[in-house]
């Protein structure tokens, strides 16, 4: 039987002026930027996987899930 899925949301939010996703979970905790989602959620996961035996150290990291909330301003229609 397999554990028990556990998920940490990573905050994400698109800074305008840096042209990145600005990322965050202080579950892991950790932070990170990058130009794309993907981009992010493979340096969070990364992140997760390295600084899971300090901080949840009865987890097994296969049953590690990330889960991103983005926000982003919607895009206004050039006329």
């Amino acid at each position: 039987m397999s554990a028990k899925p556990v998920i940490f949301t990573i905050s994400a939010a698109w800074d305008d002026e840096a042209s990145v996703w600005s990322g965050h979970c202080d579950e892991i905790p950790a932070a990170a930027d990058a130009a794309t989602l993907d981009e992010l959620f493979a340096k969070m996961s990364a992140m997760a996987l390295d600084l899971l035996p300090d901080n949840h150290p009865a987890t097994d990291p296969a049953s590690v899930f990330l889960q991103i909330s983005a926000l982003r301003e919607v895009e206004r229609a050039v006329a």
